[in-house]
């Protein structure tokens, strides 16, 4: 199901109602319906949000669900932060995508359809999940968008790697698998992947589907030449790139509110400086970030860092 934006959650400080370089976010921000969706005509650059409130995927991956309430909560904490983008570029907030009861596939197509319609508007999607199958969706429209013969590489930032079987039923852990069974012009790059978040056989899974990976404990802030390197490699390997977020990949010190919390995740101000890497390069189409669990949330680290990080992607975007 699909609703539209509201202003409800787009409020915050106000130091002057004139001055752009005063601004917040949610002073910046305008609605549209994604029927009615358009970058407008003195705008250089439009970002077009779009929510996908479920969380049906973690359920199915016997995770703890409370996902599907992310996307308001990731709203008001990008509400309120200083807005640093230049004054032609515009944010519009284009509503959310809802599960109705289980059908997270029929959600997923809406959702696929969403993203193939901003890009179709010339805006940039951002979306907020969700649980990490919102990834399945964001796929969905951008292949729709790019056509079957584009090289597509998908980026994610995380613990884990997403393959497992769906013979029988499909989640939030099974995505990657289920795009490079069905689509051979597709790569995956997983970074952050840690080996006590995924069994010996996933890995034997990745590698047999020639997946390319870096591991958690060979990442480091300090050391980021091989690290961008291996990004730039994937990257030239590709006619197009997507990024998506799962926030279990960050230590749980910083994010509690997540499915699967990790005390060996990475540091936000790494996850920071690769985000900021991979949205810079210019094959970039756009960003998700999934399994922000108000819920579970620790004094709204997760959320605050969530908005954080969505604010790192709109400042750095090529």
């Amino acid at each position: 199901m699909y609703t539209h934006p509201t202003l409800k959650y787009w409020n915050g400080r106000i130091d002057s109602q004139t001055d752009l370089d005063s601004f917040r976010y949610h002073q910046r921000v305008r609605l549209a319906p994604i029927s009615e969706l358009a970058a407008s005509s003195n705008a250089s650059r439009t970002f077009g949000l779009i929510g996908f409130k479920c969380d049906e995927g973690v359920k199915r991956n016997k995770g703890r669900v409370g996902a599907a309430e992310g996307p308001d909560h990731i709203r008001q904490s990008l509400a309120k932060l200083p807005c640093h983008l230049p004054s032609q570029t515009e944010l519009v907030d284009a509503g959310d995508v809802i599960c109705e009861s289980t059908d997270m596939e029929a959600a997923q197509s809406q959702l696929g359809s969403a993203v193939a319609r901003i890009l179709e508007s010339k805006a940039i999607p951002i979306i907020l999940g969700g649980g990490h199958e919102t990834l399945y969706g964001h796929y969905l429209g951008i292949r729709n968008s790019i056509g079957p013969k584009a090289r597509l590489g998908i980026i994610n930032i995380d613990a884990h790697f997403d393959m497992r079987p769906y013979e029988n039923e499909t989640s939030s852990g099974t995505m990657f698998k289920q795009i490079l069974d069905e689509d051979q012009r597709s790569g995956y790059l997983c970074v952050g992947i840690q080996k006590q978040g995924n069994t010996k056989a996933l890995f034997e899974t990745a590698e047999r589907s020639k997946v390319d990976y870096i591991l958690e404990e060979d990442l480091s802030l300090y050391e980021m030449d091989e690290t961008k390197r291996r990004i730039n490699e994937f990257a030239k390997e590709n006619d197009y790139i997507m990024l998506t977020l799962c926030t279990d990949v960050i230590d749980s010190a910083y994010a509690p509110g997540v499915s699967a919390p990790s005390p060996f995740g990475l540091d936000p101000k790494l996850v920071r400086a690769i985000i900021r890497h991979i949205v810079s390069n210019e094959k970039i189409l756009s960003f998700d970030i999934s399994e922000v669990n108000p819920s579970l949330d620790e004094n709204n680290k997760t959320v605050t860092l969530a908005g954080q990080l969505i604010n790192e992607v709109l400042l750095h975007f090529k």
